[in-house]
């Protein structure tokens, strides 16, 4: 059974759903009263100043709403004493985001919790506004820059690093305008995707003689005049900054390229052989970073075809078949029934077409992961021997993308697939620098290492190339795990009147680890206190910020700019600590 569970990111979003709406439960001693009104004013985070035509909603029974007047100023009658919940809407500003890493999560986060009850101070709001990048695409021919694809991309943190995922994508309006709004502060980058001259998109696929006939259109650039993406310009957009990206498209020929695909019995790769199931097309630069541009399977001719301006690229074909004995003898790695192969060529297109290239596919190696576990009775590695318990229930092993590129959706590139008692394998994640990360299922157990030959997993990326089998990895894991409880200060842990404070916490541990560690959310109405278990042994420690974070925790010079030290706590094997936080203003 294939593990499907994206490394703790949809956990982080239940968990940061779940807190609202425990928020809501009422306290041991919920007030009492007739109904009353709640007031209190709405102010920019960004300036101090006050904000006019806030919505503010009362959900749940009172289901109230009011704008504020030209003071920041509201007021809300007969809104029932106790747990209340409280939503803030105003066009170009947000609320406080989810303290997550996924993308998707950025501009919804949880409602504001407020205590109603009698003797209440004016609630104080802020809304933080958010900005824009902009920007007009003009042609060399002078033509109207219209129906151009382009395509946001942001830095966000992923498993505790800076990484890049495509964020949104538009069109260039009728002059060659576009705008993506709604923007938190953060680094961007953008790009236009290829065009053909004339047509909306770039047609891959070109039939019969058609195929080496030139064609013109517009190659993929990234602002503000970069054809590769580490070369793009980083865009750092502050709070409710405004920026310009205006790109220049020059008209360019662009030059059919074929090649046939070939098993390594000799075989042509055509769907008409039976068996397979479909065929991916990668177009990459010469420096393997993956490009906009796409390829296709021509059906017809049998043959993989692309449509490119002049540059040097690489070919890479991944195909899935149903039948692994449509390749022969010599078939790939086969699990329920299916094989996968991939293969790659290099070409270069210089003012005219490029055939009869061919690409040898291969057999997509397996990557083994052998887990095993130290018994602290025992004090040995031995297998995991977890009667009637699959490797899946254990941990997640994902790999992600470690170079410098976008990558789109989650960002992960592979999950591992238990194969046995004692193994997981890791395929499809394609080749490059790849991090390893984990996530343990089962709380029981924490991750003692994890190797692959002289490479420590949690420091350094694993690199695979098409032509190498990856080194053996072994992931060790130890039943002696710690515990640790996160309390909030005693003044800070009962639900008191007024809008209850969330906190972010992060608990990072001093060693080199490959776990995801993702932020949590503690407040009062929930209890005031987290209990963490499955801890691996060492020394952590603590930062709490009274807003959602997103923090980069394995890369040290983005710990050292917080300018906090942190709670220093040392956990040891098979016992349990408590700290109580330090929480910040307090």
């Amino acid at each position: 059974m294939a593990l499907i569970l994206l490394a703790g990111m949809q956990a982080i979003a239940q968990e940061a759903a779940q807190d609202s709406g425990d928020a809501q439960a009422a306290p041991a001693r919920a007030p009492s009263g007739p109904p009353m009104t709640v007031n209190g004013y709405v102010t920019n985070s960004a300036t101090g100043e006050a904000l006019p035509r806030v919505l503010v909603r009362v959900e749940g029974e009172a289901d109230a709403a009011v704008l504020t007047d030209g003071e920041g100023h509201f007021e809300i009658p007969d809104v029932p004493v106790g747990p209340q919940t409280i939503r803030l809407m105003k066009p170009g500003y947000r609320d406080r985001p989810y303290a997550t890493e996924e993308v998707d999560a950025e501009n919804d986060g949880p409602p504001h919790n407020v205590l109603v009850a009698p003797q209440m101070k004016p609630l104080g709001f802020q809304l933080t506004p958010i900005g824009a990048i902009h920007g007009h695409v003009e042609l060399s021919t002078g033509d109207p820059a219209q129906e151009i694809p382009v395509v946001l991309v942001k830095q966000v943190v992923r498993y505790g690093r800076a990484v890049w995922m495509q964020g949104a994508d538009t069109r260039t309006n009728g002059d060659g305008s576009f705008r993506f709004a709604g923007l938190p502060d953060g680094v961007y980058a953008v790009y236009t995707e290829p065009v053909l001259e004339s047509e909306p998109a770039v047609t891959v696929v070109a039939p019969g003689s058609a195929a080496n006939v030139e064609r013109s259109g517009y190659p993929s650039v990234f602002f503000p005049d970069a054809r590769e993406f580490p070369s793009a310009m980083r865009i750092k957009l502050g709070v409710g900054e405004q920026a310009e990206a205006n790109i220049l498209l020059t008209l360019e020929a662009f030059h059919t390229v074929t090649a046939t695909a070939f098993f390594p019995n000799g075989r042509q790769f055509s769907p008409k052989a039976g068996g397979e199931s479909s065929v991916t097309v990668s177009i990459l630069d010469a420096g393997g970073h993956r490009l906009p541009y796409t390829g296709e399977f021509d059906a017809g001719t049998g043959t993989v075809q692309a449509v490119l301006p002049d540059g040097i690229y690489t070919f890479q074909v991944a195909a899935t078949l149903n039948d692994p004995s449509v390749a022969g003898a010599a078939g790939g790695r086969a699990s329920r029934n299916k094989a996968l192969y991939t293969g790659f060529t290099e070409l270069s297109v210089a003012g005219h077409a490029v055939t009869n290239l061919r690409i040898p596919l291969s057999p997509v190696p397996s990557w083994p992961v052998r887990v095993r576990e130290i018994r602290s009775a025992l004090h040995t590695a031995q297998a995991i021997t977890a009667a009637g318990q699959g490797l899946e229930s254990l941990v997640t092993v994902a790999a992600t993308n470690a170079g410098d590129l976008p990558t789109e959706g989650g960002g992960d590139s592979a999950t591992a697939e238990a194969v046995g008692v004692d193994q997981l394998d890791l395929t499809g994640a394609g080749f490059g620098p790849l991090w390893i990360n984990v996530m343990v299922n089962d709380r029981s157990v924490c991750v003692d290492s994890f190797t692959a030959g002289g490479i420590n997993l949690a420091r350094e990326p694993l690199i695979i190339s098409p032509a190498a089998t990856p080194p053996p990895m072994e992931l060790t894991l130890r039943d002696d795990c710690a515990q640790l409880t996160l309390q909030l200060p005693a003044a800070l842990a009962a639900f008191l009147p007024g809008d209850e404070p969330f906190y972010t916490v992060y608990v990072i541990p001093d060693f080199d680890t490959s776990v995801d560690l993702p932020p949590m959310t503690i407040h009062s109405s929930s209890g005031g206190s987290l209990t963490m278990t499955g801890l691996t042994p060492g020394s952590y420690h603590v930062y709490v910020f009274a807003a959602p974070v997103r923090l980069a925790y394995r890369n040290s010079t983005a710990l050292a700019a917080l300018g906090i030290p942190g709670q220093a706590v040392t956990v040891t094997a098979g016992a349990s600590a408590s700290v109580v936080l330090e929480v910040p203003g307090q």
